[in-house]
């Protein structure tokens, strides 16, 4: 192969994306199709899954929907032991699944921030845990990538505990990069921020059906594009694109990295542009 063409072909290699059924995943899950890659779909709502595999199977591609609450361990393992099962072969795995509604730390019970806990953190170790035999075994290296969030690097009130597992997620991510590196497994991770997914727009149960999502009004829309570089929310698909890269030979010498996918939220740091479209800290004059 030239060194100079982009690999981009997963011709028959196969991702595990966990909460795969909607917004981040579902993207990333299609993209990953659309190069080649079969599918496997963990997530708890069968309905969702059922839809991502008809789609990947229009590309011409395999998928394997597993209803899976990947907040328990045990489920995850079943889930990772049937995709060995059907696929023989398991190449990437992206630890997508995760949640949360805004509230106050002071306002949450244990049993609240223990639910987060798992969602957001102990399903990627758990995952990652069932999933990293298989790739070693396999013998041809493989990929593993997290989707953490910008709130992993700034204080995030209201969302403590999500945020904390995020910004363990990164720590996590570094470390595995390092201890697999010999195996020639790759481990990195994406940041998104503020990006359109079902439910954002009110589609929270059910198959994604954009027809029914909640729309942004103007004021939203003016209030998004003074806050974000880019002027506009980011787009699952553009979570997708940065999945390929990152988990496709594109990056074959990129292991251990965090790479922002939000239109530069997080470099902006505190500066907003005010009713005049310039840039100012805090959104002062």
């Amino acid at each position: 192969m030239n060194k100079y063409q982009p690999d981009i072909n997963l011709t028959d290699q196969v991702a595990i994306v966990t909460g795969g059924g909607a917004g981040i995943g579902r993207a990333i899950a299609l993209s990953l199709a659309s190069v080649g890659a079969n599918i496997v779909i963990a997530d708890r709502i069968p309905e969702r899954g059922a839809e991502v595999v008809q789609r990947v199977t229009e590309m011409g591609r395999e998928a394997l929907a597993l209803t899976t609450d990947m907040s328990d361990s045990s489920q995850v393992e079943n889930m990772v032991a049937a995709a060995m099962a059907h696929f023989g072969r398991i190449d990437m795995l992206v630890n997508n699944v995760g949640g949360v509604r805004p509230k106050p730390f002071a306002e949450q019970s244990e049993s609240s921030w223990r639910r987060l806990i798992d969602l957001n953190f102990v399903s990627m170790l758990a995952a990652t845990s069932a999933v990293i035999p298989h790739l070693i075994a396999g013998g041809r290296g493989g990929s593993i990538l997290n989707i953490s969030s910008i709130e992993a690097s700034r204080a995030a009130p209201q969302f403590a505990v999500y945020a904390a597992c995020k910004a363990a997620m990164l720590n996590f991510t570094r470390t595995m990069a390092l201890e697999l590196a010999d195996h020639h497994i790759r481990v990195n991770a994406i940041a998104p921020d503020y990006t359109v997914t079902p439910g954002l727009r009110g589609n929270i149960s059910g198959p994604v059906d954009p027809a029914i999502w909640i729309q942004p009004s103007e004021l939203d829309e003016q209030a998004t594009a003074k806050r974000i570089p880019l002027g506009r929310s980011g787009l699952d698909s553009e979570c997708g694109q940065a999945a390929v890269y990152l988990c496709s030979g594109m990056s074959s010498y990129v292991t251990g990295t965090v790479l922002p996918v939000d239109g530069g939220t997080w470099a902006s740091a505190g500066w907003l542009r005010n009713n005049d479209g310039k840039w100012t800290l805090n959104g002062g004059r």
